[in-house]
C-alpha cells in the first residue's frame, strides 16, 4: 500500500510538473494564429485562432527589427517588442522577442515581466545588467556588465534593469518565453497608477516626505 502510495504520489507530480513550469499552455495543433474576432475561430489563450486552412506566410513574418527607434525620452531607451498583438503566429507557441535601443547614459528602468523569463544578447556597445530576487531569498542583487555577445538572463518576474554606461549607443535583444510576457515598470506603475496611489501609503512605504512624493505622483501621472 506504501509503494502505491508513493507512486501515485510521483505520477501526480509528472503530470502537474510541465504545467507549474510552463508560462504559456502549450499548443494542441501545429499552430494558432491569432485573430481578434470569433468568425470561424476558437477562444486559446487571450485569443481567437485562425482557420489554419486560411493560414498564410504573412501570420508568422515581421518586418524592421534591424531599424534603430528614436532614444529621446525621459529614461533614453527604446523597446520594440515582437508579441502575439503584431506577430500573430505566435499565439500559443509560448515565445516572443524585443530590441532594445539604448542612447547614451540611457536605460530600460527597474520593470518586471509576470509571465516571462528574458534571455538578453548585447548586440553592439556595453550594458550594466541585474536583477533583484524575491524578499523570501534576502532581495540580493545579480549583476553583471555586458559586452557585445555577451547574454544574460533574468528570471521570471523579478524585477531586473539594463543601462548603458558605454560611451557610445547600445542595442540588445531579448527572447522572452510567453507569447505577451507583459511588463510592470516600478516607478511609472507605483507613482502613475490611475487613479493614484494614496499618498499617505507611498509615504510610509518608501519613508519618503510628503513633498517628495507627490512631486513623483506629478512627475509620472499618465
Amino acid at each position: 500500500m506504501k509503494n502505491l502510495s508513493t507512486l501515485a504520489v510521483l505520477s501526480l507530480l509528472a503530470l502537474t510538473l510541465p504545467l507549474s513550469i510552463a508560462s504559456d499552455p502549450s499548443p494542441l495543433q501545429d499552430f494558432c494564429v491569432g485573430v481578434n474576432t470569433p468568425a470561424d475561430g476558437v477562444f486559446v489563450n487571450g485569443k481567437f485562432c485562425k482557420d489554419p486552412k486560411l493560414a498564410t506566410a504573412d501570420d508568422f513574418f515581421f518586418s524592421g527589427l534591424q531599424n534603430a527607434r528614436p532614444v529621446g525620452n525621459a529614461v533614453g531607451s527604446n523597446v520594440t517588442a515582437v508579441n502575439v498583438n503584431n506577430l500573430p503566429g505566435l499565439n500559443t507557441l509560448g515565445i516572443s522577442l524585443v530590441r532594445i535601443d539604448y542612447g547614451v547614459n540611457g536605460q530600460n528602468p527597474p520593470h518586471t515581466h509576470p509571465r516571462a523569463t528574458e534571455i538578453l544578447l548585447v548586440a553592439e556597445g556595453t550594458l550594466l545588467v541585474g536583477f533583484v530576487t524575491s524578499n523570501g531569498d534576502g532581495n540580493r542583487l545579480f549583476s553583471k556588465t555586458l559586452n557585445v555577445g555577451d547574454v544574460f538572463v533574468f528570471p521570471e518576474g523579478l524585477i531586473h534593469f539594463q543601462a548603458n554606461i558605454g560611451k557610445s549607443p547600445a542595442v540588445a535583444f531579448a527572447a522572452l518565453s510567453s507569447q505577451n510576457p507583459g511588463v510592470v515598470g516600478i516607478a511609472n506603475t507605483v507613482f502613475g497608477s490611475n487613479p493614484a496611489i494614496d499618498p499617505k501609503v507611498l509615504v510610509k512605504a518608501f519613508q519618503l516626505d510628503p513633498k517628495a512624493v507627490l512631486d513623483l505622483q506629478n512627475k509620472f501621472k499618465k
